[in-house]
């Protein structure tokens, strides 16, 4: 890949990681407004799962959301440098294959996997 396709490849992620941030928030929002509209005993309920449970899953899916576009931006950052490609751990070069599936990888695989063990 080079300069121009990765720099739309990033952008279109970080649209969709921005997009998905503010769907997350509009339903963390619309949770927290039937929350203060019920006075419904959701804890206790065995039909579905609680309000705290939903507003836990939505904060885990933002906080995720979040994480990919700081992941992004710090990419993009990398190819503004000339260092897009190169590997945070070992300075080798990351896989053509990696960075394909990973647009935003930092690392190699040798030290994506040893970071993990």
């Amino acid at each position: 890949m080079d300069g121009p396709d990765v720099a739309a490849l990033l952008a279109a992620q970080r649209e969709e990681a921005v997009e998905r941030i503010a769907a997350l928030e509009h339903q963390l929002a619309g949770l927290a407004e039937e929350q203060a509209l019920t006075a419904h005993d959701d804890e206790h309920d065995p039909e579905g799962i609680t309000i705290a449970s939903q507003r836990a899953q939505l904060q885990g899916l933002r906080a995720g959301a979040r994480r990919d576009l700081a992941a992004v931006d710090r990419a993009v950052d990398r190819l503004a440098a000339g260092r897009y490609g190169r590997c945070a751990g070992c300075g080798n070069d990351i896989g053509e294959a990696r960075l394909e599936a990973l647009p935003a990888a930092e690392t190699c695989i040798a030290c994506a996997t040893s970071r993990r063990r």
